[in-house]
């Protein structure tokens, strides 16, 4: 019974930790693209938006498989 209950866990916590990077990469993303586009020098916008992306969409996967938005496991068997 323990092993479910830590799976939640760990799937729950990297979700949280995963969505924030993302949105990290995004903005950095959005930095280096605008300022390719005024002339100045910049980096590889392009991969940091792939990366963003990825990681957005699989801490969002993990949410909704772990479950996070319903919490923990076992809270919802006494509601009926």
């Amino acid at each position: 019974m323990a092993v479910p209950k830590l799976r939640w866990y760990v799937k729950a916590q990297l979700s949280v930790l995963l969505l924030p990077a993302g949105l990290c990469l995004f903005g950095e993303a959005v930095q280096r693209r605008t300022l390719q586009a005024l002339g100045q020098p910049h980096g590889p916008w392009f991969w940091y938006g792939t990366l963003s992306l990825v990681a957005i969409v699989a801490a969002v996967g993990l949410m909704v498989e772990s479950g996070l938005l319903r919490g923990y496991p076992g809270q919802q068997q006494g509601r009926r």
